[in-house]
């Protein structure tokens, strides 16, 4: 990695985000805070800055084509440029939520955060990876949109909500189509599964914190350049599509 690496968290407001923009301040990065809400945005951006990290806020919605473009210029003309980009925001849509009672709303609005926002946001900021020394795109997933382990008989992965559910295994297939594509650059690009984690996402049941969880977001992102790409990781290793 560059001297002074620039990395964009999107959804690093709160929860596991934050803890990632924190984790890689913590390494001496110049860090992107993307979150939609201003007051929560200016909060984690000060604490960050509290904690020693060189952190400026992102305004950006993943939802929207203006927001997105805009905080691309705004990436490049306070940062000059970037390296990393973690694409961590997401939501559920809500719970319960059965492929039988799931409203196709929902789904639309789980799709258009979790897999559209992505490839918005990851399109709007290619310009400045290919750029970079040793760029790195990490598409936070999650193993319960892995079809592998959710067919494999003995394993339950519990009351997940389908539209969430089918968002990660859309999202997967995304980073594999990425990896094609880009075959030809040096840019890295991988899923990581951040665990259980008690954030507000799950109503703060997981059993992992988001500190736990942001860890192979770290991983991730500060890989070596002859590091994997195309792989589908959790802290034990290689998690199945």
């Amino acid at each position: 990695m560059s001297e002074r690496t620039i990395a964009l968290v999107t959804g690093a407001n709160k929860g596991i985000g934050y803890e990632i923009a924190a984790g890689l301040g913590a390494l001496g990065w110049r860090i992107g805070v993307g979150a939609r809400d201003r007051q929560r945005r200016d909060t984690a951006v000060g604490k960050l800055r509290a904690a020693g990290t060189d952190a400026f806020g992102v305004p950006l919605d993943v939802t929207d084509d203006a927001s997105v473009a805009a905080a691309a210029e705004l990436i490049a003309g306070h940062a000059g440029g970037l390296d990393v980009l973690v694409n961590n925001a997401a939501i559920t849509g809500g719970t319960p939520q059965t492929p039988t009672t799931v409203g196709p709303a929902t789904v639309r609005a789980v799709v258009e955060t979790n897999v559209i926002g992505v490839i918005r946001v990851t399109n709007a900021m290619l310009p400045m990876l290919r750029d970079s020394a040793s760029p790195r795109i990490v598409n936070m997933s999650s193993s319960v949109g892995s079809l592998a382990l959710q067919t494999t008989p003995g394993i339950d992965m519990g009351p997940v909500p389908a539209a969430y559910l089918a968002s990660k295994t859309f999202l997967n297939a995304l980073t594999i189509q990425y990896v094609k594509e880009l075959s030809d650059t040096h840019i890295l690009v991988n899923s990581g599964c951040p665990g259980f984690t008690a954030t507000d996402l799950n109503g703060f049941q997981g059993v992992r914190t988001p500190q736990q969880g942001a860890a192979i977001a770290i991983r991730l992102a500060t890989l070596p350049d002859d590091g994997p790409t195309g792989g589908f990781f959790d802290d034990a290793g290689t998690v199945p599509w």
